[in-house]
């Protein structure tokens, strides 16, 4: 269960990396990166982002470049909170595929209902 303190510092972060990524993705047509959660630990020292990836055929690649510039997101972070954290959080990225998963279902459902017809 997370603190208050926890949520309002997730949801900061998420609002902040959002921008970052906004930003960052301008650039690159046809890509859209979207920060669907993020998680801090209890000690406030890192935090888990979990990001959605469009198109979903070049998240791997994406994700894998996100992951070597951490660094420099933390500090472009750091910029933009750093009046209101302290301590700004180790991040690790991970992939949300939860859109694929319910595309996925969405489309089993309806082979099975042209199944039935």
């Amino acid at each position: 269960m997370d603190t208050t303190r926890q949520q309002k510092i997730n949801r900061l972060l998420q609002k902040e990396l959002s921008e970052i990524f906004r930003k960052q993705t301008q650039m690159m047509r046809g890509v859209l990166v979207s920060v669907s959660v993020v998680r801090v630990s209890p000690d406030l020292g890192n935090a888990k982002v979990y990001l959605s990836i469009f198109p979903s055929e070049q998240a791997k690649e994406i994700l894998k470049n996100i992951k070597t510039n951490v660094k420099t997101l933390r500090f472009d972070l750091g910029q933009k909170v750093g009046k209101q954290l302290r301590i700004i959080p180790d991040l690790s990225f991970y992939l949300d595929d939860s859109l694929d998963y319910l595309e996925n279902i969405d489309r089993l459902l309806d082979s099975d209902n042209n199944k039935d017809e």
